[in-house]
């Protein structure tokens, strides 16, 4: 067992992955209005927008509009997705308000290459060769590779350890023959299949070969494990965690309509704080922001906390 980290680091990712799957429409004033209540909630580091093609994600149409108009607060780091070079160029423009570095994105199951991604891996791995060169070019650091299905994948089922390996080698070497710097990788489970022993098994097997390597997780909480699995990557000694206010979001090509997305940041900050680990944000403040969220799309979100409020916050009122 690794010592527990004395801090986790927390991506909020609540925006930019909310928004991409609502039925909507959400209008860009309720993102603002979610982007600048999540600022003041001691967040550090929130994802707010999507620079992709509107056909393919319609709920992202209106990423300039929602850049433009949020108010940064300073100390917070904002940070935008995109996958092509018309992006990157469109997040550049609001260079000013965004931090700006990429992130090499591969998945471990062919299939769900294929469906999130248009391209099979051999595919994927020379576009972003092309892509890495790209943003070298542009001034704009790649600084992330992010395995995607590295848990499991509702089109091909498990996800062999190999594949994941495989994945994460490509990503440094194209980071390597590119000039590009990688300061962590990321182990996605884009489609919910985590599990803590699943989590121990492809952390243990990471840091085997990459010991030097900064390590994060996204999980999806699909089946329910999402925090069990945050929980066990925490005690590994995993620091870096993406995550979603009120469990906001969830990945649109995953073939499972209606699934929860990201763990809910509000539960994993609760979880941090049981344990006696930092986290920076006002367990409160994340709580009410997770209920405006709830407003905001117009029906229940999965986490139970938006709902039960925080253990401090029943013992006052009662």
């Amino acid at each position: 067992m690794t010592d527990l980290p004395n801090r986790i680091d927390i991506v909020e990712e609540g925006p930019r992955e909310g928004f991409q799957i609502e039925a909507g429409p959400i209008s860009t004033a309720a993102k603002i209005e979610l982007i600048d209540a999540l600022s003041s909630t001691g967040a550090q580091k929130i994802q707010i927008a999507s620079f992709v093609s509107p056909k393919a994600v319609p709920g992202w149409a209106d990423a300039d509009e929602v850049v433009s108009g949020f108010s940064p607060r300073h100390g917070v780091e904002y940070t935008a997705i995109w996958f092509n070079e018309r992006g990157m160029d469109r997040a550049v423009a609001h260079k000013g308000k965004l931090s700006n570095s990429a992130a090499i994105s591969l998945s471990a199951s062919e299939a769900f290459s294929e469906r999130n991604l248009r391209r099979d891996l051999q595919g994927q791995r020379a576009a972003m060769v092309e892509y890495v060169r790209a943003h070298m070019a542009a001034g704009v650091p790649v600084e992330r590779v992010i395995v995607m299905a590295s848990f499991g994948c509702n089109f091909s089922g498990r996800v062999s350890t190999d594949a994941v390996l495989t994945a994460v080698a490509d990503g440094l070497a194209i980071a390597d023959d590119n000039g590009a710097r990688i300061q962590t990788v990321t182990l996605a489970d884009s489609m919910g299949w985590c599990s803590p022993s699943a989590v121990r098994r492809l952390v243990d097997a990471v840091r085997e070969r990459w010991p030097d390597m900064s390590f994060a997780l996204h999980l999806h909480d699909t089946r329910g494990q999402g925090i069990a699995a945050a929980y066990e990557g925490i005690r590994l000694g995993i620091s870096k965690f993406d995550s979603a206010v009120a469990g906001l979001g969830g990945c649109p090509f995953a073939g499972q309509p209606g699934a929860p997305g990201n763990i809910a940041t509000e539960e994993l900050v609760l979880l941090a704080q049981e344990m006696g680990i930092e986290t920076g944000i006002n367990l409160e403040a994340m709580i009410e922001t997770a209920r405006l969220a709830e407003r905001i799309v117009g029906h229940p979100l999965p986490s139970a906390l938006l709902r039960s409020g925080s253990l401090k916050a029943f013992l006052k009122d009662n």
